[in-house]
């Protein structure tokens, strides 16, 4: 059978309010499975204003309302407004997601300090980071997390070699193909990443004449033919669990038309020889649609 795997990035405090319900009835009325990610720490996203300065992050941004989509508290977060802890004060949330039956792992601790510092953090910066993310994923769950989807796909080399010192199953921090065995500066990881193969509604929406009301043709076209190793598409809470919802579902509905089943990573990862995976460098590249750079699946590395 056909496999596209849903990974759900929850960013922010309202998201996780509200969007994740939204989410969990969407995909348990349409038969869906998905995984959720998420950011276990405060909620400083009021913190991004400074990456108006970044190249192209302005064009991004007028063709996507950030207001609309966020909410004027949530661009407070962190600078007039004090950032709420989402792990503490929406554990019961996160906790109904996986006893709802969805797979639950690590987005971030602090996701605009995560984004917009990481490329450039020491190792012990990047292990302080992701080890309190990962004490908190426990608290709340009771279980060590076996995922982690990097926020913004930004990653550094301590953080791919930390994953595997966590014993992950896999993770999905990177955009590409297929998935593959992650090479760090010549470093085969023993991790396997899963890489986002799909455009993403904000990199989408505003480009030529792609709208809410038409954005999941494209994407339709994009999965129309069948992949090797499947598809992995990200999600947002904060977009396609409240302004987006329509959108999504008819992209739900395109899908399953198309004959794929909709799935989590983990079913996704399950579901390959790993043995047989190539190796491929990651490194930090442009990607249309997004400000700045990310980690991309690189060129086949010989093992």
């Amino acid at each position: 059978m056909k496999l596209l795997a849903l990974k759900i990035d929850v960013d922010t405090y309202r998201g996780t309010r509200e969007g994740v319900p939204r989410l969990v009835e969407l995909l348990q009325r349409m038969g869906a499975d998905a995984t959720f990610l998420f950011s276990l720490g405060p909620d400083h996203t009021g913190r991004a204003i400074k990456r108006v300065f970044r190249p192209g992050f302005m064009k991004k941004v007028s063709r996507t309302s950030v207001v609309e989509h966020y909410g004027i508290q949530t661009l407070l977060y962190g600078t007039l407004l004090p950032g709420p802890d989402i792990g503490r004060r929406c554990a019961d949330i996160l906790r109904s997601v996986a006893a709802s039956g969805f797979e639950v792992g690590i987005h971030t601790w602090d996701h605009i300090k995560w984004q917009d510092y990481v490329a450039g953090e020491s190792a012990a910066w990047t292990r302080e980071q992701i080890d309190l993310a990962a004490d908190r994923f426990a608290e709340v769950f009771g279980t060590a997390a076996k995922t982690h989807g990097a926020a913004g796909w930004q990653m550094n080399p301590e953080a791919y070699r930390h994953q595997q010192r966590m014993a992950l199953t896999y993770a999905s921090d990177t955009r590409g193909t297929h998935p593959f065995w992650p090479v760090v500066k010549g470093e085969p990881v023993r991790c396997v990443q899963l890489p986002t193969t799909l455009p993403t509604l904000d990199e989408l929406i505003g480009v030529g004449d792609l709208t809410p009301d038409n954005v999941h043709e494209h994407l339709l076209k994009l999965t129309a033919a069948e992949p090797e190793f499947g598809h992995v598409y990200t999600l947002h809470a904060e977009l396609e669990g409240m302004k987006l919802l329509p959108a999504f579902e008819r992209l739900l509905q395109g899908w399953q038309a198309q004959g794929y089943k909709l799935v989590s990573t983990l079913e996704l990862f399950n579901a390959l020889d790993t043995t047989s995976l190539p190796y491929h460098s990651v490194e930090m590249g442009e990607l249309e649609g997004r400000s700045g750079t990310l980690a991309l699946q690189g060129p086949r590395f010989p093992v």
